[in-house]
């Protein structure tokens, strides 16, 4: 693990002798390559997904397709084309002693990946650490393993064929100890970002003894106000629940106003034919009790508030007030993605200011918290902290920066 380590610090000094162009051109190639050797990529894919079984909510994650692999590739084409983030001037000043001090952003140098069984994670992450100056150190899990392998296989391969260092990503065992090896990597690793579930991420914030951004859990609200839209608000409910259900920024927890208990079979009829299993509050019960097919309709209990559902199930919590709405979201959501559906401008700017959360959209699904659909290219993760980046990070958020200072001989009086 130690030469591994100090490979990739190597490496994060190589890199920054590469062109933007260089690192632009490499990304392009590799994402041909990609495209020309997907059927490998899929048949040692198809070896993860005989092990797990389709019920499991990671099966649809782990699971890669010829579209989601084009996807995949196109994403990285995307993220070679975006300005490079880089180099950036932030800040320029002259001190009254005549320092001339400028600041510029930089990139982190190494990073650190955990995640579990999203293939995909892999080229999302080298593309955008590689644009950005950064080298990668990555640990899956062992459902992915035989997809992680190929990925980074063909990764080096395009590396390779550029003549380039081999380190600028490196894949560590599916094994525990790697994990712990990653975390207390001083010295060698500069940031360490977890994409996975609660375990996942708590595991990490509390063993890590290098920098941390935390990223991926999403307990998701929706908040279908008095003042909602039936048409906007069916469409946003069922695309935000059913677009796909495993994903982060799925909905678990709709939320109505208790005006709108009369709509709510219309509200929910899509989740109906979708099949979506709804655990309601007593009011909400009643509401939908004989307007919603019994075998969906469940009482919630106390568990129902604050879960991550990942699977066609979701809570129902019936509200009195925006206010109400919005503490009810600040006590179970977790800091990713939130929803208003009003055509009530003062409440829609009272949700945006109050609700905590990385991502607030007011008439629009929470499944648009992405970094391609953001315009990023691609994301390394959704930060749902609140120091340094927060919400889908993309390139610039993998920079840092530094001061530049000149002068002409000044020094400090005593």
């Amino acid at each position: 693990m130690k030469e591994i380590f100090e490979n990739a610090r190597k490496a994060s000094t190589a890199i920054l002798a590469l062109s933007a162009r260089e690192r632009s051109q490499l990304l392009l190639d590799l994402s041909a390559s990609l495209l020309e050797r997907r059927s490998e990529l899929l048949a040692a894919n198809a070896e993860d997904l005989l092990a797990m079984d389709k019920s499991n909510p990671l099966y649809d994650r782990l699971m890669l397709t010829e579209d989601r692999v084009a996807s995949i590739a196109s994403d990285m084409a995307n993220v070679a084309r975006l300005e490079d983030p880089t180099g950036r001037e932030l800040e320029r000043r002259t001190l009254p002693n005549g320092l001339e001090l400028r600041k510029v952003s930089v990139p982190y140098g190494v990073i650190g990946v955990i995640f579990e069984a999203r293939p995909n994670v892999i080229f999302d992450v080298f593309s955008l650490c590689f644009k950005s100056g950064n080298v990668c150190v990555l640990k899956g899990g062992k459902d992915a393993e035989h997809s992680n392998r190929k990925a980074v296989e063909i990764i080096r391969d395009s590396l390779a064929a550029k003549h380039y260092d081999p380190s600028f990503v490196t894949l560590l065992p599916s094994t525990h100890e790697a994990a712990s090896a990653l975390l207390e990597a001083v010295g060698y690793v500069d940031l360490v970002i977890p994409r996975g579930g609660r375990r996942l991420i708590d595991f990490v914030r509390f063993n890590a003894k290098v920098p941390v951004i935390e990223t991926g859990a999403g307990v998701v609200h929706c908040y279908f106000d008095a003042d909602g839209d039936m048409a906007i608000g069916q469409a946003v409910v069922n695309n935000a629940k059913t677009r796909r259900v495993s994903v982060c920024n799925a909905l678990d927890c709709l939320i109505v106003h208790r005006d709108r208990l009369a709509d709510l079979p219309q509200l929910c009829s899509p989740l109906a034919q979708s099949g979506v299993e709804i655990f309601a509050d007593e009011a909400s019960y009643g509401a939908l009790d004989g307007a919603y097919p019994a075998e969906l309709l469940h009482r919630a209990s106390a568990e129902s508030f604050g879960t991550e559902f990942q699977s066609m199930r979701m809570a129902l919590k019936c509200v009195g007030s925006v206010q109400e709405a919005i503490a009810h979201i600040n006590c179970y959501g977790s800091g990713h993605s939130e929803s208003i559906v009003t055509e009530n401008e003062e409440v829609a700017e009272l949700f945006e200011r109050d609700v905590d959360a990385g991502c607030v959209y007011v008439n629009a699904p929470t499944s648009f918290t992405d970094g391609a659909q953001f315009g990023l290219g691609a994301e390394i993760g959704i930060s749902t902290q609140k120091l340094g980046a927060r919400g889908p990070m993309g390139l610039r958020e993998l920079t840092c920066y530094k001061w530049l200072i000149r002068g002409r001989g000044q020094v400090r009086p005593r």
